[in-house]
């Protein structure tokens, strides 16, 4: 390794930036007819292709020395090994196991089966409700990670279900639960109370609406027969109730939001059966071995981290999009959303200093072609450059080849749109050509031109993989987790804790109990004053100014 050091490549990374500001491009193709073939990267059938970034050579080989810099190499090795590597909860994190053939700790391949078999008797009508009658409907009760990862799981293998329907239950607004159980017939109704620590206030809320809604219906025989608890707090669970082998665990090792491997999937195993989920964990280890295996230039995790390094810290572009050419995937953006911004949102290196750099982007998105009549209008033309990331499979699981086709050329085209633009003497070309077709002049059409403009010059990855089986998912999140991962190595953070969540949280406990008491108003800030006298006024039917 060069002895440049880690502040070394990040100066030789801003003066390429600096040496391409003013290259479209579309003329590093021009220049380099095999740039697809030199910024692309293969993983059994999937493409990462990168060559519509705004990046050559040097900068990528600038790249690789950081990571080697940060020690990628040790750190990835760490984690797989099972060391220490969430500094600030003293843990290690083992989620990549959740997913292993053969997991290497005592009790989490007896917990797969625990609940794999679980699923299979819902399924099957082996497990019934207290009234003996078959379940049809599964009502999972979680928020963040054990309600993005489960609905994304759920909806993106929607072709491969043939077990009861899953319905999600997240927000504490009672609209969403109450909306979610009408029309549902509790002597065939499961709840999943999902939940860490079994403490979460949304999740606690809901659970209780749950008992409540079972109960009056069914009898307090209900809470043993229809409810199920995922949690690395058994003891809880059973405190209300809730049977024995009705309980699931999960581990302190494995965050909320990378724990749909576990029974934290179980409304996924339920709905797909055994074989589809076990295809789906099959996908995630595959992609640890090539995380682990393959080296950085056909790394797709280290290239995605790295171009998104690249983005965010050495051309200052503060967020990203994710268009899913695929609306199984409609959910991918917001999983992913909370998986980078809740892991890498941070501001101090592992040292408790500041880390120095601008961390995690904003992430957004959503799928593809309904994104193109949403956000993609400031994409081309909006003053602000927002990289995007494209997913798109080739193969569909319909009969309509034809509509799959069209899909892939929109997504195409984007990228290709992003890229190239449309510059004004194109745009006057193309208003002359329609105008002469029609048998018309040009009358105007100069003033309309710079409206048509679209400066082009924008960079885009695009992710083409073959068909979104359960294998292609568990494979694209995994992906996607280690890409997160490698950035946090290379920014210095911790990526395993999410104390920023907190904070919310225990206001909003302490505030609580306070709203009634306009004695205790005192001590809080004036605009929340403000808000909570606005409140009893309006409460009273005497809100004026």
């Amino acid at each position: 390794m060069s002895n440049l050091g880690a502040n070394g490549y990040w100066d030789a990374l801003a003066d390429r930036e600096r040496a391409l500001r003013n290259r479209r491009i579309a003329t590093l193709f021009e220049e380099d007819p095999r740039r697809f073939e030199t910024f692309s990267a293969v993983f059994d059938d999937m493409l990462l292709d990168y060559s519509k970034e705004k990046i050559d050579a040097e900068g990528r080989e600038a790249l690789f020395r950081l990571a080697e810099a940060a020690d990628l190499d040790g750190w990835r090795e760490k984690m797989f090994d099972g060391e220490l590597v969430n500094g600030t909860e003293k843990r290690a994190a083992r989620h990549n196991i959740l997913r292993a053939n053969r997991p290497p700790l005592a009790g989490v391949a007896d917990m797969r089966e625990q609940f794999l078999e679980f699923a299979q008797d819902v399924r099957s009508g082996e497990r019934l409700g207290c009234t003996g009658k078959q379940f049809t409907d599964i009502v999972n009760i979680g928020i963040g990670g054990s309600y993005l990862g489960p609905r994304l799981a759920v909806e993106a293998l929607a072709p491969f279900a043939d077990g009861p329907r899953i319905h999600f239950v997240a927000n504490v607004d009672p609209y969403n639960f109450h909306k979610t159980v009408d029309g549902l017939d509790p002597s065939r109704t499961l709840f999943l109370t999902c939940s860490k620590s079994f403490t979460t206030q949304e999740t606690s809320l809901n659970q209780k609406l749950a008992m409540d809604w079972a109960t009056q219906r069914l009898g307090d025989q209900a809470i043993a027969k229809h409810f199920c608890a995922i949690t690395a707090r058994p003891d809880a669970a059973r405190k209300l109730g809730i049977a024995p082998e009705n309980i699931f665990q999960i581990w302190d090792w494995a965050g909320g939001r990378f724990s749909i491997w576990s029974s934290m999937g179980l409304c996924a195993a339920i709905r797909v059966g055994r074989r589809n989920f076990e295809e789906f964990l099959s996908g995630g280890a595959d992609m640890d071995r090539h995380f682990m295996e393959a080296p950085a230039e056909r790394n797709l995790p280290v290239l995605m981290a790295l171009v998104g390094i690249w983005r965010r810290n050495i051309q200052n572009l503060p967020a990203y999009g994710i268009a899913a050419y695929e609306s199984r995937l409609e959910a991918f953006p917001e999983y992913v959303q909370q998986l980078e911004m809740e892991s890498n949102g941070k501001t101090v290196s592992r040292d408790g200093a500041h880390c120095g750099r601008d961390t995690a982007p904003i992430v957004f998105g959503g799928a593809g072609t309904n994104t193109q009549h949403s956000f993609f209008q400031k994409l081309h033309q909006g003053t602000d450059v927002v990289p995007m990331d494209f997913l798109v499979g080739v193969e569909t699981t319909t009969p309509s080849e034809h509509a799959q086709k069209v899909l892939l050329a929109n997504c195409l085209a984007q990228s290709k749109a992003l890229m190239d633009g449309r510059d004004p003497e194109r745009v006057m070309t193309e208003l002359s050509e329609k105008a002469a077709a029609a048998g018309k002049k040009l009358n105007g059409e100069a003033k309309l031109a710079p409206h048509m403009v679209c400066p082009g010059d924008r960079p885009s990855t695009t992710l083409m993989y073959r068909k979104l089986d359960p294998r292609t998912l568990g494979r694209l999140i995994a992906l996607y987790e280690h890409k997160i991962f490698t950035q946090a190595v290379i920014w210095r953070i911790e990526c395993f804790d999410q104390y920023g969540v907190e904070i919310g949280k225990k206001l909003a406990n302490d505030l609580l109990p306070t709203m009634e008491d306009e004695r205790s108003w005192s001590d809080t800030d004036p605009s929340t004053r403000g808000l909570l006298t606005w409140r009893k006024k309006l409460k009273n039917g005497a809100a004026r100014r």
